[in-house]
């Protein structure tokens, strides 16, 4: 049996290839996601590890909510180098003086900082044997008009020795020239760097002399570096946070997991994508195959084999194929590590491929996942192998399965579509995003298992209407295309599922992309009435000199600003509510349309008062008049009066967290914050384009602001939500490249068992050119099939998914049409192309051979 299961092996390599190439992508981008992010996570362990002091004292943490940065820049006081330096076991103390996501230009008013999301750093000039950057060339910053660059941003930025420099910090701008260049000694984490010397970093960065972000401790020979911290920790009290070098670089690492988690997510959801469209293809194929060596099967059994070993035969070729996909996509996964390393290189993170990281962990991960996937699709066809009886031997082979009843079929997809159905049904009844969106994700989950499973049911209802036309256009042609593709409803089905998935998929994303985009829109229109809208591109907070230069700028008329601080609040209903707060300016009614359930902008944003959310204010007792304690970042304290209660929804206009209140108060408890964004209107008399003019003159020596109005606005954040849907199009462009292999793979087996029929066919006067048309036709009945019940499948998800958009407060559902006609187009497209070699290939079959063939 073993040595028959090899020889089988053999004989159809060439129909299994199609098969094996979904297992290899799957493996692939399983492989490759795991060692791109092994990799960079080491190197970045051994940076971090490399430069961490032994014990670093910061300012004290909290546990409050930083989503929204307000631009503080937090400091401990310098002079505690000095009291550091009397405890027993330090041998050094070093004063660390910086600053990140500032913005650097250079003489053009270009910025030199990355593109990538990776921060500009501004920092003092003091080496150690630590330092991650050494002197390259020129010499280290003196003075306040001196300063280094990192050697990359030098390099892509075009900026040499006496180049001049201008740094936005928050304390305001300055000018510097680069008098030296640094070279990092290990891995360039993106970042661009600019040195300054220690007396200039703290004026400039930090405000004053007296302030520095952190301290550096090394210790002395000997000394622990836990042991260090608890002597430092003794003499400073609980005032200050301390880490050893081991919990400094484990900060640091878990800051960059983020980062790495999106890109490894991402890859997995490939791998996913792969996996599950995959696992239709094989199941496909094996099925197949077993129908077509019906004849065999039946002789096994006629010679003495049993059930057990015809099972095992057909899942040792499930194995076999499962370990040669496996060693094949670790192979490609390993070169798409590579890629991702070389494609990050261009975003400035200089990784070396030779310091690749395989962990014993991935082979074993990518071969469990390769040979799993294709042992468990081969296990449902192995049982159908095992039931072939001896006598088919003895008869003309028949395709298994053709004519059996789909009764087993209709009551579980009935059963599980039912359940999914339901839970859709909770998921748009809900009043909680939480549980909504459970819901939402296990409905999604059982009615794409419901019409994977019920879906041959569907299969002749569909397609005679699909297919109705094409006897009318292409005659008897067009009548056996139809009906070849109705003759095996299992067949079909599960070739038109690998479609149906990634149809499913985008038809959702872009039903509840477009009603995100709709709802922005309508939201924007609702709220925002300011002329223009003065922003930093990522959204980051500016520095109060940028809202300077605005004010004077000729033709505006009213500037009001809007900043955040995260706070905590103690609730009449007893819970300490951690948030983020809006403050405003109190003419903030002139620039935006403010509703009100009770009160007005004048009480919410007096002095001491602040203005909630309506719905959040009911949801925890507050009231008008309600006393609330409140708790900011800096570790003030006070008490504010609940002044307005307004009926915007929680994500209307910087209504954060439900929480808003007047800049001057929010300023008072929470100095040194910096604006994050400024609204503008034209004065009397000024025109909206003359004023955008002037403020892009004005602003251009920042280029990390920007100036935008309504349109500009709703263009940036389709943008964003355009973003998702590109990951969106590309999983569904793996799924569309895998379908096309289930649809090659299908047609090619098919014209193999249907050989001796084209023959007759040909026999009796089919062209070749007629033949090639059938096919044809048959696949793009089958593909056209698979777009339907995906895109009904996903405009369900889509329109439900818009009900968990709408309980925050994106009401509006939009369907984008375009799209689905464009994706029913392309259906038509992959059919055409799935057709091309199985098309060819019945188109060369010899005749007589063909009528001959058994």
């Amino acid at each position: 049996m073993l040595k028959a299961t090899l020889r089988s092996f053999l004989a159809h390599k060439g129909r299994l290839v199609l098969s094996a190439l979904a297992v290899v992508l799957s493996v692939a981008f399983v492989a490759g996601s795991l060692i791109f992010s092994d990799t960079v996570s080491r190197t970045f362990d051994r940076l971090f590890a490399s430069t961490s002091a032994d014990v670093r004292v910061g300012p004290q943490e909290d546990d409050f909510d930083e989503s929204v940065p307000s631009g503080t820049v937090r400091t401990v006081p310098a002079s505690l180098a000095g009291r550091i330096d009397r405890v027993d076991g330090v041998a050094a103390t070093h004063i660390d003086a910086g600053v990140e996501n500032i913005t650097v230009v250079d003489r053009h008013n270009k910025s030199v900082g990355p593109t990538t999301g990776a921060p500009t750093i501004a920092t003092n000039w003091e080496p150690t044997d630590r330092s991650p950057l050494r002197l390259t060339s020129g010499h280290a910053p003196r003075g306040p008009r001196q300063a280094l660059l990192d050697a990359d941003t030098a390099d892509k930025k075009h900026v040499g020795i006496g180049d001049p420099l201008t740094v936005l910090a928050e304390p305001g701008s300055f000018k510097v020239e680069v008098v030296g260049i640094a070279t990092f000694r290990t891995t360039n984490p993106g970042a661009a760097l600019v040195f300054l010397d220690t007396g200039t970093a703290q004026r400039r960065l930090l405000g004053g002399t007296g302030r520095a972000s952190s301290i550096a401790v090394d210790a002395a020979p000997g000394v622990a570096d836990t042991t260090l911290k608890r002597r430092i920790g003794q003499e400073l009290g609980g005032a200050y946070e301390l880490k050893t070098a081991d919990e400094d670089a484990k900060s640091a690492t878990d800051d960059l997991g983020g980062f790495l988690d999106v890109i490894k997510y991402v890859m997995l959801a490939f791998a996913g994508i792969a996996v599950l469209v995959g696992v239709f293809l094989i199941v496909n194929t094996f099925s197949m195959l077993i129908a077509q060596r019906t004849r065999e099967l039946g002789l096994l059994r006629a010679l003495g084999a049993d059930r057990r070993q015809v099972r095992r035969s057909v899942l040792t070729e499930a194995l076999l194929l499962g370990l040669v996909g496996s060693a094949a996509g670790f192979a490609l996964g390993v070169g798409l590590a590579v890629g991702l390393i070389k494609v990050m290189s261009v975003f400035g993170m200089n990784i070396k491929s030779t310091e690749m990281a395989v962990g014993w962990t991935t082979p074993v991960i990518s071969f469990v996942v390769g040979v799993g996937v294709t042992f468990v699709a081969a296990y449902l066809p192995s049982r159908r192998a095992a039931r072939v009886s001896p006598m088919a031997a003895l008869a003309d082979a028949e395709i298994a399965g053709v004519g059996r009843p789909l009764k087993v079929r209709a009551l579980v997809g009935s059963v599980i579509g039912a359940a999914g159905a339901a839970a859709l049904i909770g998921c748009w009844m809900a009043d909680e995003t939480g549980p909504a969106s459970s819901l939402l994700g296990l409905g999604i989950v059982l009615t794409l298992l419901a019409t994977v499973v019920a879906g041959p049911l569907l299969v002749r209802p569909v397609i005679r209407v699909l297919g109705g036309a094409f006897p009318a256009v292409f005659g008897s042609i067009g009548r056996m295309s139809q009906r070849n593709a109705l003759r095996n409803p299992r067949r079909t089905g599960a070739t038109a599922a690998a479609l149906m998935v990634g149809l499913a998929l985008v038809a959702g994303m872009s039903v509840a992309s477009a009603s995100m985009s709709k709802s922005f829109d309508e939201q924007i229109d609702k709220t925002l009435g300011a002329d223009f809208t003065v922003q930093n591109a990522n959204f980051m907070p500016f520095s109060q000199e940028v809202t300077r230069k605005i004010r004077a700028t000729d033709g505006v008329g009213l500037v009001v600003r809007q900043r955040f601080s995260a706070l905590a609040v103690r609730m009449p209903d007893g819970k300490r509510v951690k948030t983020t707060a809006a403050g405003w300016d109190r003419r903030v009614d002139e620039v935006a349309h403010v509703t009100y359930a009770r009160g007005s902008s004048a009480t919410g944003l007096a002095p001491r008062h602040l203005l909630l959310q309506k719905e959040f204010a009911d949801e925890h007792g507050a009231r008008i008049g309600s006393v609330l304690p409140v708790e900011f970042a800096g570790g003030k304290r006070t008490e504010l009066t609940v002044g307005a209660l307004t009926d915007q929804e929680a994500n209307d206009f910087g209504m954060t967290g439900g929480f808003a209140m007047g800049l001057s108060t929010l300023v008072k408890y929470a100095p040194g914050g910096q604006d994050s964004a400024v609204y503008v209107n034209a004065s009397s008399g000024t025109s909206p384009d003359v004023l955008r003019e002037r403020l892009e003159k004005t602003l251009d020596p920042y280029p990390q602001v920007q100036v935008r109005d309504l349109a500009d606005y709703k263009e940036l954040i389709h943008g964003q939500i355009a973003v998702l849907l590109y990951l969106v199009y590309a999983l569904l462009g793996l799924a569309i490249v895998i379908a096309v292999l289930g649809v090659v793979n299908t047609l090619a087996l098919s014209v193999v068992e249907r050989t001796r029929e084209i023959g007759l066919l040909r026999a009796i006067g089919l062209a070749r050119r007629q033949l090639r048309l059938m096919i044809r036709l048959e696949s793009v009945v089958i593909a056209v099939f698979g777009a339907v019940l995906g895109l009904a499948l996903g405009l369900v998800w889509g329109v439900v998914a818009q009900r968990v958009l709408a309980l925050e407060g994106m009401e509006a559902l939009a369907i984008p049409w375009t799209t689905i006609a464009t994706v029913v187009v392309g259906s038509v497209l992959v059919g055409l192309a799935a057709a091309l070699l199985p098309a060819l290939r019945a188109s060369r079959l010899n005749v007589l051979a063909a009528i001959a063939h058994e």
